[in-house]
């Protein structure tokens, strides 16, 4: 087998032609208080507004709407933390596809209940002692079935990458270029997709992936130019970046246009989704909080610079934000 050939730029642009009439074009968000506190202009990319409550939609259309028409008719298989299932679930709805989910048993119960709403058949699994891609892959096997990964996918990732085409061409539209753009980061597909974005809307944007403490496996691999991986003992909050290491296709993208990663705790993390509740009004799970949290720490500095922030998702575990917003 060939080595996989990467997206580019170009096929990032095709992808939001793609996808456009099946998503959401969220907004872009500015609040004069982060400004203030940062000394900077932020600009906030808004996917909890999106439809299935995160960026993974995009992603998801893309992969399955480039499906010859005949490979659809034995359904699509993928493994999931939640937010990729779901949008897998719904866009294989869309397109009357049966849809496997394979999502960890401990997965928030949103998630889980959100995607079987689509119709999706639901496997768990135990993340700590089970290979969900392995258990994946026999089952689309067995069934002649597609298998779409969550991040390590090209047209995945060309996908997720509209998400950043959008929010620059809405700070054009006021009249700004984004010193940095600070996306969440799991296995890296969204950041790669940014990363190939900004390549075509603006490359002198630096790009920084963010991650939480604990599962800094992009920030580590940067640093040391391969692959690392983490060693599971991180905390569990943020449930939709636990990847086990960076995907083969999204690194190799993202070691060349990442100008590095930043790491966030899990107080930062909370801070933010209770920032964002407050004052954006907005519902942000701590995977999709990651990103906001680095800029409201001071991991960046924002000073009289345009910081765009991907704020990737907001299917927050209710009791969780109810915790959280308590303080």
């Amino acid at each position: 087998m060939g080595t996989p050939t990467l997206p580019t730029p170009d096929d990032v642009l095709a992808a939001q032609r793609r996808i456009t009439p099946y998503i959401i074009q969220t907004p872009m968000l500015r609040h004069d208080l982060l400004d203030r506190l940062t000394g900077g202009t932020i600009l906030l990319k808004a996917e909890p507004l999106q439809r299935t409550g995160s960026f993974k939609l995009r992603g998801a259309t893309n992969a399955l709407r480039l499906l010859p028409t005949a490979a659809r008719a034995h359904g699509v298989v993928t493994y999931s933390s939640g937010n990729h299932g779901q949008a897998i679930a719904c866009a294989a709805a869309a397109l009357d596809m049966q849809a496997t989910i394979v999502m960890p048993a401990d997965a928030p119960a949103i998630k889980q209940d959100a995607t079987a709403r689509f119709g999706a058949r639901i496997v768990t699994f135990d993340r700590m002692r089970e290979n969900r891609e392995a258990i994946a892959t026999e089952i689309a096997k067995s069934a002649g079935a597609i298998l779409i990964p969550p991040y390590d996918h090209a047209d995945v990732i060309a996908g997720q990458g509209s998400a950043a085409l959008e929010l620059a061409a809405d700070a054009a539209a006021i009249g700004r270029g984004m010193d940095a753009l600070l996306v969440c980061t799991g296995g890296g597909g969204l950041t790669a997709g940014c990363a190939l974005a900004m390549q075509a809307a603006s490359p002198a944007t630096a790009i920084f992936a963010v991650e939480p403490e604990g599962w800094d496996d992009t920030a580590r691999s940067l640093a040391a130019d391969m692959r690392l991986a983490n060693d599971r003992t991180g905390s569990m909050l943020c449930d939709a970046l636990l990847a086990p290491e960076p995907g083969t296709l999204t690194f190799a993208i993202n070691r060349l246009y990442l100008a590095g990663g930043l790491v966030v705790t899990d107080e930062e993390v909370k801070a933010a989704m209770r920032f964002a509740a407050l004052h954006l009004k907005l519902v942000v799970e701590p995977g999709g909080a990651v990103a906001l949290a680095a800029v409201l720490a001071g991991k960046i500095d924002a000073k009289s610079r345009v910081i765009g922030v991907v704020i990737s998702g907001g299917n927050a575990d209710p009791a969780l934000l109810s915790a959280v917003l308590a303080g």
